[in-house]
């Protein structure tokens, strides 16, 4: 497995990932304001407009994952369902924490849907800290939907 920047062409194979990914964590842990919005059509419009913020993981001939960060905030991080157990998310994590530490800050921050067990425990494990729930305002249609998360905190 290798890590790099994406590419435009890249943009399909993490708008997959992030759809089916983000369904898996998101419905039912999320105001339904907020899944209306995030149409199939909706990731495939994002994934293009964030190619730049972008890292992806390849295994093989294929993208495996991809990590999404701006700043201090490690913004999305999703792996494909046949590589998930495989390591992929822990590669993409500690990019996320060099990219961060690279761009001059001490302290990584991510948001957590406080319903998503599954990535919580994940981010637990890898010495990640829960600063406590928070609502993060995800953007919708020129405004924002609050969404109760929890403020994940790793120094870099």
């Amino acid at each position: 497995m290798k890590v790099r920047p994406a590419a435009a062409a890249d943009a399909d194979a993490v708008a997959a990932i992030w759809y089916a990914g983000w369904r898996d964590g998101h419905v039912g842990h999320v105001p339904d304001e907020l899944v209306a919005v995030r149409t199939k059509e909706s990731f495939w419009t994002r994934a293009a407009q964030r190619v730049a913020d972008t890292t992806v993981a390849v295994a093989g001939d294929e993208i495996a994952g991809f990590v999404m960060v701006v700043g201090a905030e490690v913004e999305q991080v999703y792996v494909a369902s046949g590589h998930r157990g495989s390591g992929v998310a822990g590669t993409l994590l500690a990019e996320a924490e060099r990219q961060v530490k690279a761009g001059g800050h001490d302290e990584a921050w991510l948001a957590v849907a406080t319903g998503n067990a599954r990535a919580r425990r994940f981010y637990e494990r890898s010495g990640w800290t829960d600063a406590g729930a928070f609502d993060y305002p995800a953007s919708i249609d020129g405004g924002s939907v609050p969404v109760p998360c929890h403020r994940y905190v790793k120094q870099v």
